[in-house]
């Protein structure tokens, strides 16, 4: 049965590769000539590189924040800050595009990188949190007991430790940027589409074998950074697995 979900895929990559006359990668050479597309692609990238960055800086010192917050109201803040994976994303495009209209905020790749980082910023919350749970207190300890300020401590030792789940975070709010269609499809402006609207935009005409050809570099790119993830350091550093 589960072969049954990845039939389209293969039909898509073989429609990637066939013509009329058998094998060819004109399809792949058509989608690089196309201005429109690489620039929608160079628009994905500014977008997924900007909000992965924002996202993982963010989210990686409010994680340890709230991991060093005594007080009772730090369930309510982890709850708060998990809000954007609570709520159905249609939800959260409306109300994001509200907001930004009482602000009086113009749409266009700006608000698109501002709606990525308010969404993806939970996950890399949420894996660091993952890490900061399975690390040894005594490390912190040693340190204030040697005369550490806790600047100190989190600059030698909590950033190197948390490393591995930081660039975990980093990869998954990339790829959840980059291949983000319903939120942005909501808060981006006129003529600055990135590649995932331009491949909707696309599809109203028609599927073609470009279209594949696009879908199929689409995904190739992100098995490559899942390739990266998985092959790192960093599921076995979430767990504390050594």
């Amino acid at each position: 049965m589960l072969a049954l979900l990845y039939i389209p895929i293969l039909v898509m990559l073989i429609g990637s590769v066939l013509d009329s006359s058998g094998l060819t990668l004109k399809w792949f050479q058509e989608v690089f000539a196309d201005s429109g597309l690489m620039s929608a692609l160079g628009n994905s990238l500014i977008v997924a590189l900007s909000s992965s960055v924002l996202s993982t800086l963010l989210g990686t010192f409010a994680a340890i924040g709230i991991f060093r917050t005594k007080s009772k109201m730090r369930f309510a803040v982890e709850g708060l800050s998990l809000v954007s994976l609570i709520f159905p994303e249609i939800v959260f495009a409306l109300s994001l595009l509200s907001w930004f209209f009482v602000l009086g905020l113009e749409l266009g790749l700006t608000t698109v990188v501002m709606a990525h980082v308010s969404f993806s910023l939970s996950y890399v919350m949420m894996t660091v949190s993952a890490r900061l749970a399975n690390m040894d207190a005594s490390l912190e300890d040693a340190a204030r007991d040697l005369g550490a300020s806790e600047l100190e401590i989190i600059k030698s030792i909590l950033i190197p430790l948390l490393k591995p789940a930081i660039f975990g975070g980093f990869i998954l709010s990339f790829l959840l940027s980059f291949d983000d269609f319903l939120i942005t499809y909501f808060v981006n402006g006129v003529g600055q589409d990135t590649l995932p609207i331009k491949l909707y935009a696309a599809m109203k005409m028609g599927v073609s074998p470009k279209l594949h050809a696009l879908s199929s570099l689409m995904l190739l790119f992100t098995c490559v950074l899942l390739g990266i993830l998985m092959r790192s350091r960093v599921l076995k550093a979430l767990f504390g697995q050594k």
